[in-house]
């Protein structure tokens, strides 16, 4: 038997697109921390926010969100993407990116993959439960993240 553990290098080696939001209201962020797998028997997508992000308002107010993954040739785009705020850039003229309908959110024409996600759950990620040495690294003086679980409705 084999198991493939590719799955685990989806977010972190390809990195992904997360948006919230509809077609005429949207913002999209690069994410490179997630997870998938299942809860409450439900097939689910983790991702984290940083409650300082603007597309964190985008995913508090709205049920639903995609994450969509991109070949290679895009991590330049999705490097500007994940390094500049939608409070600041019109991330759609500026990314050359074609916005689409996926479910009751938006993805990417250029995507090759993107999952749908009904939001099931939000917490904030407490630092004082997370290792010193981490929380360091990631917090020290930086905002904290949220961690959103959704789940996987469809797969486009």
């Amino acid at each position: 038997m084999e198991f493939n553990t590719e799955i685990f290098s989806q977010y972190d080696k390809k990195w992904a697109l997360l948006t919230a939001g509809n077609e005429e209201n949207f913002n999209t962020m690069t994410i490179s921390w997630g997870g998938l797998g299942t809860i409450w028997g439900k097939p689910v997508a983790t991702v984290y926010v940083r409650t300082s992000r603007y597309t964190h308002d985008y995913m508090d107010a709205n049920d639903c969100f995609t994450i969509s993954f991109f070949p290679e040739e895009y991590r330049d785009i999705l490097g500007v993407l994940g390094s500049r705020s939608g409070r600041d850039m019109d991330k759609m003229k500026d990314s050359g990116l074609t916005a689409r309908k996926a479910g009751d959110s938006v993805s990417f024409e250029e995507a090759e993959l993107t999952m749908v996600c009904r939001k099931l759950f939000r917490q904030e990620l407490a630092v004082e439960n997370i290792p010193e040495d981490i929380a360091k690294a990631m917090y020290e003086g930086q905002a904290p993240h949220d961690m959103y679980i959704g789940e996987v409705v469809e797969i486009c």
